[in-house]
C-alpha cells in the first residue's frame, strides 16, 4: 500500500476512535440499517452564508446535499446531530479537518461506517466534495405544517359515496399487502390462490401496512411520508384518500380501542420531527405534535427527534409513539384530541421498532444503538423493564412463543451479531424470568431484520437479510421451539425461487391466517427477477413460488388478520 494510502487509513482509524466513539452501531448498520433521507435530496434549501468552511459553488452545494440525503442522513440525521451514526456537526468536523474526513468517508470503519470511496460507490472527487460539505454548516430543510399537509390532502371517494357492504368475493381475512419497494406500489395477494388481486400505486418505498379495527381499510405509508387509504370493500380495492404528513416518514397506525374503531389514524415523520393525527375515514389532518425536545439521558435539547414506530394500545384509547433520538415513549391519549394528553416515559435513546407480548399488554421496543429492549406496561402506563440484549437489536415487531423451560417469551434478532435474544414476558406465572434475557439462540449471523412464529406453529423463522455473505442473505434459519438446543435448519429460499441472477436477499417471514404457511420475500434489484416463496410450516418444504413481472422488489408482507390482531 502506498504511503499516502496508509496515512489515509490511519486517519480513518483515528477518526473512528475519537470523534465517532460515542455510539457504536453494529457492522453494516451504517450502510443498510437506517435508510437514507433521500426524500429530502431535492427539497429547496438555501446554502448557509459565509463561514469558515471551504466555499462551495451553487452546483457543488446542490450535488453534495443530494449525496448527503441519499447516503448519510438516515444514520447521521438531517441536521447532522447523530442517530445510529455519529454526530457530524462542524465543531467536530472542523477539529478533525479535511484529511481525516476524507479518510473516514473513503475507508469507513469497523463500527459500521461504509467505505464509500474504496468501494467505488463515491468517486474521489465526490469524496473530496463531501469532506468539504461536512466542514460547512448543514442547510435547514423546510418545515411541513398544517397548511402544507392540507395542500396534499385528497379524498378521491368521499365516505358517503363508498359501498355500504363488501362488494367483492375476496377473503379479506387472509389477504396480504405486499410492499413493492422500488416501484412505489403495493400488491394485494390472495392468501389461498396466491394470485395478485391488485397493484396499487402508493408513495415511495412503502414502509408498513396497517389495517383498521373494522378490517375494512388498509393504510400504507411511504418513506416520502405519503399515506394511502385503501378501501378493501370496493369491487376492486383502491385508494379513496391520501395525504403527506411531512417530507420523510416511517410509521402509521389506527385507533383500535372499543368505541374508537376506525375513528383516527396517526402517522409519525422523520422530517419534520412530528406526528400527525388524522380522521380515520378521510385522512383529514386534525392535530400536529412536534417531538423536538430534551433527550432522556443527558436532558439535552435535540432538534431532530424522529418518530420511529407507533402501535395502538389494546387497553386504552392511546397510541404508543416511539421517538428515536430523545429515547422517549409517548402515550398519546386520543379520547380528546382537542385537549390532548401525552404521557412521556423516559426509556433509552435510539428507539426503533417493537411489538406487544402475547397478552398485548406489554410493549417491547428496541433501543438499537444502546443494545437494549425497553418494556412498557400499556395498562399501567409505565416503564417496567430495560433488558440488555445483543448488538443492535432489530426485532421488527418481534415474535412470541412459549419456551419449554421459561414460559412465554418475546424474541428479537440482531443486526450486529448472530444471536436471537429471548425475553421472559410472564410476570405472574414466571416472575423471576420476567423482563430478563432468559436465553440466547445462535443464528446464521448478523444482519437479521425480522423473525416470526405463530400461536399454531412450533417453528421460529429468522432472516439474515443484510448479512454480507450472499448465501446467508439468500437463506433463512428455522428453529424447533420444542428443541431449542438443536441447531437451526437452514433453508435455501432464493434457490427454491429459482433466482440465480443478481444478489437476491431473503426478507421478512410472514404467516398466513391459518398459521400453516410462511410467506418469504426474495428481494432482488429493481431490474432483476424477485419472488415470494411459500413454505409449508409443518414440513418446512417448498409449497409454491409466486413470480410475476409486477412483483418488483417485494419486501414487507402484511397478512390482514395477523396485522389487525397483532399476531406475531
Amino acid at each position: 500500500m502506498k504511503a499516502a494510502t496508509w496515512m489515509m487509513a490511519a486517519l480513518a482509524v483515528a477518526w473512528a476512535g475519537t470523534a465517532m466513539a460515542e455510539e457504536k452501531p453494529a457492522h453494516g448498520a451504517g450502510e443498510h440499517y437506517e435508510t437514507s433521507g433521500d426524500q429530502l435530496r431535492a427539497a429547496p434549501m438555501s446554502q448557509p452564508g459565509a463561514q469558515p468552511g471551504p466555499q462551495l459553488s451553487a452546483a457543488e452545494f446542490t450535488r453534495a446535499k443530494q449525496i448527503y440525503f441519499e447516503r448519510c442522513a438516515g444514520c447521521h440525521g438531517v441536521l447532522r446531530k447523530g442517530a445510529t451514526g455519529k454526530p457530524l456537526t462542524t465543531d467536530i468536523t472542523r477539529e478533525r479537518g479535511f484529511d481525516a474526513l476524507k479518510a473516514f468517508i473513503t475507508y469507513g470503519s469497523a463500527a459500521g461506517m461504509p467505505n464509500w470511496g474504496s468501494s467505488g460507490q463515491l468517486s474521489e472527487a465526490e469524496v473530496d466534495l463531501m469532506a468539504k460539505y461536512l466542514l460547512n454548516e448543514p442547510p435547514q430543510p423546510p418545515e411541513f405544517g398544517m397548511d402544507e399537509i392540507k395542500a396534499t390532502w385528497k379524498v378521491q371517494i368521499p365516505a358517503d359515496k363508498r359501498p355500504a357492504r363488501k362488494m367483492n368475493t375476496l377473503d379479506l381475512s387472509n389477504l396480504f399487502s405486499v410492499t413493492l419497494r422500488d416501484s412505489g406500489e403495493i400488491a394485494l395477494i390472495d392468501g389461498a390462490s396466491k394470485n395478485i388481486v391488485s397493484i396499487i400505486k402508493t408513495g415511495y418505498a412503502v414502509h408498513i401496512s396497517r389495517i383498521s379495527a373494522s378490517g375494512r381499510y388498509l393504510y400504507v405509508i411511504g418513506r416520502d411520508a405519503k399515506i394511502n387509504l385503501i378501501d378493501l370493500w370496493m369491487e376492486k380495492p383502491e385508494t379513496v384518500a391520501e395525504v403527506k404528513i411531512g417530507m420523510e416518514a416511517r410509521s402509521v397506525e389506527t385507533s383500535k380501542f372499543k368505541g374508537f374503531e376506525d375513528k383516527y389514524a396517526i402517522a409519525g415523520a422523520y422530517w419534520p420531527p412530528q406526528f400527525v393525527i388524522m380522521d380515520g375515514n378521510t385522512l383529514e389532518p386534525k392535530k400536529i405534535v412536534s417531538t423536538r425536545g430534551m433527550t432522556s439521558d443527558k436532558q439535552e435539547y435535540h432538534p431532530e427527534p424522529r418518530v420511529a414506530s407507533i402501535v395502538a394500545s389494546h387497553f386504552k384509547p392511546e397510541f404508543v409513539v416511539n421517538v428515536k433520538e430523545t429515547g422517549l415513549i409517548l402515550l398519546v391519549d386520543y379520547s380528546d384530541i382537542k385537549n390532548l394528553k401525552v404521557t412521556s416515559i423516559e426509556a433509552e435513546r435510539f428507539l426503533h421498532d417493537g411489538g406487544f407480548d402475547a397478552s398485548k399488554r406489554y410493549f417491547l421496543v428496541a433501543a438499537n444503538a444502546r443494545n437494549k429492549i425497553a418494556v412498557v406496561d400499556t395498562k399501567e402506563d409505565k416503564l417496567v423493564g430495560m433488558v440488555e440484549v445483543g448488538a443492535t437489536p432489530h426485532p421488527g415487531r418481534g415474535t412470541n412463543f412459549v419456551h419449554p423451560k421459561f414460559g412465554p417469551v418475546w424474541a428479537t434478532g440482531h443486526l450486529g451479531d448472530d444471536s436471537v435474544a429471548l425475553i421472559g414476558t410472564d410476570p405472574k406465572g414466571h416472575p423471576k424470568q420476567a423482563w430478563t434475557k432468559v436465553a440466547s439462540l445462535t443464528g446464521q449471523g448478523g444482519g437479521s431484520l425480522f423473525l416470526k412464529t405463530h400461536p399454531k406453529s412450533k417453528n421460529l423463522w429468522v432472516d439474515t437479510t443484510l448479512n454480507p455473505d450472499a448465501d446467508v442473505a439468500a437463506s433463512i434459519a428455522v428453529f424447533d421451539i420444542n428443541n431449542l438446543d438443536k441447531p437451526a435448519e437452514v433453508l435455501p429460499i432464493a434457490k427454491w425461487a429459482g433466482i440465480s441472477d443478481g444478489a437476491p436477499r431473503v426478507v421478512q417471514p410472514e404467516y398466513n391466517k391459518a398459521g400453516d404457511e410462511v410467506w418469504i420475500s426474495v428481494w432482488n434489484a429493481k431490474d432483476k427477477v424477485s419472488a415470494i416463496v411459500v413454505v409449508d410450516d409443518k414440513t418446512r418444504k417448498l409449497k409454491s413460488v409466486i413470480k410475476d413481472p409486477r412483483l418488483i422488489t417485494p419486501t414487507g408482507k402484511f397478512n390482514v388478520t395477523n396485522t389487525l390482531h397483532d399476531v406475531y
